[in-house]
């Protein structure tokens, strides 16, 4: 599904990704972890054409990321932060978003249907809570029904019942074989969701595999504590 290939970025005189290389399969959650300022958020908007790299390569499917970003209608970005135009509701940003992707576009809207949202989506998003906000968020990521998505932080802000829905939703894309690129703070979260895990340190891959591999490897039981010893080793190096 992705081919990244020794891919490299500089931010001025800072190195933050350096000659990296991943593979993610298709039909599978891959988890993107590791210490603050390892690359992570550089590398998702590198794989989103929001960032140009210094050098190597990514493939999307059949398409290199080179400049030309129609490849993008097939990737659904949650954001950490959403910055929506506030005096628009959010029947009006679908509207928008539909718009500019055609009216033929297929629409996903069991996440709609999930968060009991039809009374919110008519407010002005400049009313809305924080929650709500996230729960629109993650609407207009899944609403295309694309082959890729790219989740950041996809729980921050939500109750725990909306939470569960989401990961539900998130379990049930992977299913009907469409890709996850996924990041979280949350360790029992990844745990939940992810198959496999790319852990960053200094801008390159330290290991990348299944969640149990590295579990094995480390010789721990959960995931929290797994990346914790990779985060000491990768002190230590």
């Amino acid at each position: 599904m992705i081919e990244i290939t020794g891919l490299d970025k500089h931010f001025g005189a800072l190195h933050v990704l350096r000659r990296l290389d991943l593979h993610i399969a298709p039909a599978r959650v891959m988890a993107i972890v590791g210490p603050n300022g390892a690359g992570k958020t550089t590398l998702i908007k590198a794989l989103l054409g929001l960032v140009r790299s210094d050098a190597g390569s990514i493939r999307i499917k059949d398409t290199v990321v080179d400049g030309d970003v129609s490849y993008r209608a097939g990737i659904g970005y949650m954001p950490q932060i959403v910055r929506f135009p506030e005096n628009l509701s959010g029947q009006e940003l679908i509207a928008l978003l539909t718009h500019l992707r055609g009216s033929t576009a297929p629409r996903d809207e069991e996440l709609i249907e999930a968060f009991a949202l039809g009374a919110h989506l008519r407010k002005p998003v400049r009313t809305l809570s924080g929650g709500t906000r996230q729960k629109l968020n993650a609407i207009l990521a899944f609403l295309f029904q694309p082959e890729l998505l790219v989740l950041d932080e996809p729980t921050a802000g939500l109750d725990p019942l909306s939470s569960s829905m989401l990961k539900d939703r998130i379990l049930s894309v992977r299913g009907a074989g469409r890709t996850v690129v996924l990041t979280s703070h949350i360790m029992s979260e990844l745990e939940e969701l992810a198959d496999d895990v790319a852990f960053l340190v200094d801008g390159r891959v330290a290991y990348v595999g299944t969640l149990l591999d590295l579990k094995h490897m480390t010789s721990q039981t959960n995931l929290e504590r797994a990346v914790a010893v990779m985060m000491r080793r990768g002190m230590a190096a």
